[in-house]
């Protein structure tokens, strides 16, 4: 058995193809039956968000499995697999443990420390659970994961005063306004008016910092209007006006600052719709939807800037120094968190050689046992016959107890490795499905 982690995130590859491998709560159901319909793949789990998309799998062989992930990406993608794996990483063992430590604390995150990721590996741990596609493996890791990450926030100061790719969206508009008035800094937004369209936790996060940074108020659009303003009750101290969706070409005709945060599988918002309208003034769009909710070709609109996931990399430097201190503090934890990991699973290589060793001892057992009571004959009570069949088994025990406390505690993999094999050439304990 082998772990490995196939995927794609914010380092590897453009928006527009991480939009094309983003996989709704609905599709996972299905997504996780045809990773595990697979006879490579043992146990298999999905995190899927704006700035990533990974597979964790228990896999029967490295290769062939991988093999199949990368089919399964390129299926549900509908892009040939050479134009994936430019933008694909894959991590085996020690890799993949490493690296979903690392996602879990938010030291791989495009806003390094962010929270919300850790929400998200929960999620991929339900819906794996759910679903059933996780076993003991991938259950034991991924449920370590999160215990990792909360340690991590627990213990280090990297959650103090984190941002979110919401808040990053809110000052890549701070240092836009402010270029644009001539000045490279973060400037408020008491001048602009602002439209929020999506009502999900993202768009919750965008009213929570543009309240902070002193928003005079936000339209918000939504589909249902009702769920609009039950997110807007939350923010007493924010001017916040609830109109349904079919609003949104008066809000792109009157305001100055529109974000788009949707569940849309499609761009809501195009040059052809903004062409029909009649401008107020010029119009700044931010989309932290994936897949995105804003058309690339708004970029020809004159009197439009549009900017993406992908360009919050301008306000997130800005903010990385101060946090990459901590950020070292945290890897020492990951580390141990990940050394726990390895050493449980290292132990698990021994159970077979140790049961192969514990049936050919049953097996020795069993034949003296049987050859000591036909030797003693008809006279011996059916007591003694327990008594001497407890003592043979207590033997056996006494002397497997040894081999299996030292095969199985922490130690290095190799050294495990030569006593297994030692064991099992001392006792000739081949491998019946080798």
């Amino acid at each position: 058995m082998h772990i490995a982690v196939v995927g794609l995130s914010h380092r590897t590859a453009p928006v527009e193809i991480r939009e094309r491998l983003s996989i709704a709560e609905q599709s996972m159901e299905e997504s996780l039956q045809r990773l595990r319909s697979h006879e490579q793949v043992l146990e298999a789990s999905i995190l899927s968000t704006c700035n990533r998309l990974e597979i964790y799998t228990l896999l029967r062989h490295p290769e062939l499995g991988v093999s199949a992930v990368g089919s399964f990406l390129s299926d549900v993608s509908g892009l040939q697999l050479e134009q994936l794996l430019p933008h694909l990483f894959t991590y085996h063992h020690e890799e993949a443990v490493a690296h979903l430590m690392r996602v879990a604390a938010g030291l791989d995150s495009l806003v390094l420390g962010e929270g919300q990721i850790l929400s998200q590996v929960k999620k991929m741990v339900r819906l794996g659970q759910e679903h059933q596609s996780i076993g003991p493996i991938l259950n034991r890791l991924l449920n370590q994961a999160v215990s990792t990450g909360k340690r991590v926030r627990t213990e280090t100061n990297l959650g103090t005063g984190a941002v979110s790719i919401s808040s990053a969206a809110v000052e890549l508009a701070q240092l836009k306004v402010g270029q644009a008035r001539g000045v490279d800094d973060l400037v408020p937004l008491d001048q602009e008016q602002i439209a929020v369209v999506g009502a999900g936790r993202m768009a919750r996060l965008l009213l929570q910092h543009l309240q902070a940074k002193g928003a005079p108020g936000v339209v918000l659009l939504n589909r249902t209007v009702e769920r609009a303003e039950l997110m807007a009750a939350d923010f007493p101290a924010l001017p916040v006006q609830c109109r349904p969706l079919r609003d949104l070409d008066h809000c792109l005709s009157t305001c100055s600052l529109v974000f788009t945060s949707t569940a849309a599988e499609d761009p809501i918002i195009d040059a052809k719709r903004l062409g029909k309208l009649n401008r107020r003034s010029s119009l700044m769009l931010i989309d932290i939807g994936v897949p995105r909710n804003i058309a690339a070709d708004v970029a020809t609109v004159s009197g439009v800037d549009s900017f993406d996931v992908d360009d919050l990399q301008e306000v997130v430097t800005r903010n990385q120094e101060a946090r990459r201190e901590i950020a070292a503090e945290a890897e020492v934890l990951l580390q141990d968190e990940g050394r726990q990991f390895l050493d449980w699973w290292d132990g698990l290589e021994a159970v077979p050689v140790v049961n192969r060793l514990r049936t050919q001892l049953e097996e020795i057992r069993e034949q003296e046992l049987h050859k000591a009571l036909s030797r003693m004959g008809p006279d011996l009570s059916a007591r003694e016959r327990k008594v001497v069949e407890a003592l043979s088994k207590g033997i056996i025990n006494k002397i497997l107890h040894t081999p299996m406390t030292n095969l199985r505690a922490p130690q290095p993999r190799q050294q495990r490795h030569t006593a297994m094999q030692v064991l099992q050439q001392l006792f000739d304990l081949s491998d019946p499905q080798a």
